[in-house]
């Protein structure tokens, strides 16, 4: 990190200097950490510039000039998300920086680090990578300007940009560089994206598909009947002794259609048609979709001007091998030195906490790991996870017995896999899990058990609690995995998402019916008691997301109620760039079903502030300061038979002194409360309101 470290090491020079907006943390959980490692594995010497000052270009000179590139990334999050909140308005602190001081990173930070790079040094190539280059390498909708933004290459003026799961790609790229090749001539890795001249195609063979060949956004144009009649046309010839038919065998026809695929490009539409036509950009938000399995996926190319953006297929999946040797690095597993004593909340969170999977085929349209880590699931050897546990109990301060976390983007989807490689290989659907559970997706949860009762009787480890989003739907087909999990690793509220109860938004997720997390609790209650342990759920849930109407709203808070729930925290919906749940909120189309010109669903978009702020005091009925809002609505909804003091009504019709304007109902005076409301006790462990505030999410963006 810096020149005295490179003195110390005997460098001259960095071969490679990895900038991030986030502190650097020497742990496989972030990204520079687990990239630089890697790139230090393979004979590399790696430098770091974290959170540098972007108004200029001296910070980005003080490690001197890379001899092969500039790695560049916004950090573990997405700038924007990381910046703002779901209103738009400045978060106060930032979970990646020391002390959680805020606006040590710039907006959009990956393109205007890049720009700063070819600003110190110009010539030397420049590569985006991490999360938010992922989420934005195409034209997509960016919420904070509300409007249709070009790829970020075409912005930030970046040689290639790396999306998803970067090893193979950051490594082989930086080994043909060090060959001597030409950034400009590396065009054929995959999970890589560049800009061209218009019309550019690797080779001859290569041909181009039209998109809405593939999923037609307008009328049909009727193609030529190759059974019609044409006088004009010439009548086939037969050359003596060759026959007319040759029949083709199967395995050649599949030959040929696989050479072919992989030598075939899908052209979007360009950036000016999406920007300015709704349609558009929902077909190519759903095509983009489509082409994401890396065993079927073609080339993706869309027009940004007088140039294309180019997008080669997503990278193959590391196998388990692969995947324990990248964590397996030499970690120091906390932050640089140089920090001193400085709390880094994001590393507070994660330090006692191993990461088992990549990837989740939940599909959960507003999720961002779709689009970045992708839906096969890459799992880690038991006895590589047991080791690192080791590793972490010997090595990292403060260790006291309790591991927080076995996970990563799912809790339990840990060697979870299509049943066939062929199946796997040609599947386009968007979920494994939705509308229902996949016959082909294997649900044995035995390896993940084992795991489980492994790691628990390790020496030393006194606890080891799941922290990571648990998939309900998928653990109810494992009985033993959910006592497993709650008679042993639940420390007294296990967090579970169903995100919502009524049908018209949860099919707008791709997130299961509220039936499953009722069997779930069935099996949670019921282990729980077996183990002679008072635990509850502690279930999140969004606001505002595209396809929920207000009544959908008032039904969850009316569920919540009769379930005793109040909501301390709650989340908005944040449409973050290429998400299908941002293409419906943006274009208010169903992505996920064939479009057309003329019908097709509607989707309500919930866009304008007061109705945000409806759906979000729904959730939070029970805040006094919400009563006001709700009385309102639920009189313009004609609910006003929910105002009132009953068990069955969701709100009452007095208002606590100072915390709003009492205000009568059809007719009522007003009610005033007695001077001491006793109040209702809090369920027993619980903070006042239900659920703990949301930390950061290190590896979870949404």
């Amino acid at each position: 990190m810096s020149r005295a470290e490179m003195d110390q090491l005997g460098w001259d020079s960095c071969d490679i200097i990895l900038v991030t907006g986030d502190a650097y943390i020497d742990h496989p959980s972030f990204g520079m950490a687990l990239v630089g490692r890697l790139l230090e594995a393979q004979g590399f010497r790696v430098g770091i510039i974290s959170q540098p000052d972007w108004n200029s270009a001296v910070d980005f000179r003080k490690l001197g000039k890379p001899n092969l590139f500039f790695g560049v990334t916004a950090g573990n999050m997405d700038s924007m998300v990381n910046r703002y909140t779901s209103d738009r308005k400045i978060r106060s602190d930032d979970a990646y920086t020391p002390d959680a001081e805020p606006n040590k990173r710039p907006d959009r930070a990956a393109t205007v680090y890049a720009q700063r790079c070819r600003e110190a040094f110009s010539g030397v190539p420049v590569v985006l990578g991490s999360i938010e280059a992922s989420l934005r390498r195409i034209a997509h909708y960016d919420y904070w300007s509300d409007k249709v933004r070009r790829s970020v290459l075409a912005d930030s003026k970046a040689d290639l940009l790396i999306f998803g799961n970067a090893e193979r790609a950051v490594v082989e790229l930086a080994h043909r560089l060090a060959k001597g090749e030409k950034i400009a001539d590396i065009r054929d890795l995959r999970g890589t994206a560049f800009m061209v001249p218009p019309g550019w195609l690797p080779s001859a063979e290569w041909e181009v598909m039209d998109s809405t060949e593939v999923d037609t956004p307008g009328p049909l144009v009727r193609h030529t009947d190759p059974y019609a009649m044409d006088s004009a046309a010439p009548a086939p010839s037969t050359a003596p002794g060759e026959h007319a038919v040759r029949i083709v065998s199967r395995a050649e026809r599949l030959a040929a259609r696989r050479e072919r695929r992989a030598h075939t490009v899908v052209r979007l539409p360009s950036y000016e048609q999406v920007k300015d036509d709704p349609v558009l950009y929902a077909h190519a938000s759903r095509t983009f979709h489509l082409e994401s399995n890396p065993g079927n996926a073609r080339a993706l190319v869309q027009a940004h001007g007088e140039r294309d953006v180019w997008l080669n297929p997503p990278p193959i999946p590391l196998s388990t091998e692969e995947l324990d040797g990248v964590y397996e690095l030499p970690y120091a597993r906390r932050p640089h030195p140089a920090y001193g004593d400085a709390k880094i909340p994001a590393w507070e969170m994660i330090r006692f906490s191993v990461n088992i999977m990549r990837g989740c085929f939940g599909g959960c349209t507003f999720c961002s790991i779709t689009e970045h880590e992708g839906r096969i699931i890459q799992s880690r050897s038991e006895e590589s996870v047991i080791r690192e546990i080791e590793e972490m109990r010997d090595k990292t301060p403060g260790f006291t017995g309790i591991v927080s976390d076995l996970g990563g983007p799912t809790a339990n989807m840990y060697h979870l896999k299509c049943k066939d490689p062929k199946i796997e290989s040609s599947c386009r659907r968007l979920s494994c899990v939705y509308p229902d559970i996949c016959e082909n997706l294997g649900t044995d949860h035995s390896k993940l058990i084992s795991l489980y009762r492994k790691a628990r009787t390790l020496k030393g480890v006194k606890k080891v609690l799941i922290g990571s989003g648990l998939r309900y739907d998928l653990a109810v087909r494992s009985p033993e995995y959910i006592k497993e999990l709650v008679q042993h690793h639940v420390g007294g509220y296990l967090k579970i998402a169903p995100e919502h109860v009524e049908e018209g938004p949860l099919s707008k997720m791709m997130k299961p019916g509220i039936g499953s997390y009722d069997r779930f609790k069935q099996l949670f209650d019921r282990f729980s008691r077996e183990a002679g342990k008072e635990q509850y759920l502690i279930p999140y849930f969004i606001a505002a997301h595209p396809g929920t109407s207000d009544e959908d709203m008032m039904n969850l808070a009316l569920w919540l109620k009769k379930n005793n729930f109040r909501l301390d925290q709650v989340q908005t919906f944040l449409p973050t760039p290429m998400a299908l749940a941002t293409t419906m909120y943006h274009t208010e189309r169903n992505p996920l079903k064939k479009l057309h010109r003329q019908g097709g669903e509607v989707v309500g978009a919930v866009r304008n502030g007061r109705q945000r702020k409806l759906h979000k005091a729904f959730l939070r009925y029970h805040d006094p300061a919400n009563w006001p809002l709700l009385r309102e609505a639920l009189k313009e909804m004609g609910r006003a038979d929910l105002i009132g003091n009953g068990k069955k009504q969701l709100i009452p019709a007095w208002q606590p002194a100072g915390t709003g304007p009492a205000e009568p109902v059809r007719g009522q005076p007003a009610r005033t409360p007695p001077k001491a409301m006793p109040q209702r006790p809090a369920r027993p462990g619980s903070r006042p309101g239900g659920a703990p505030k949301r930390g950061p999410v290190a590896r979870k963006p949404r």
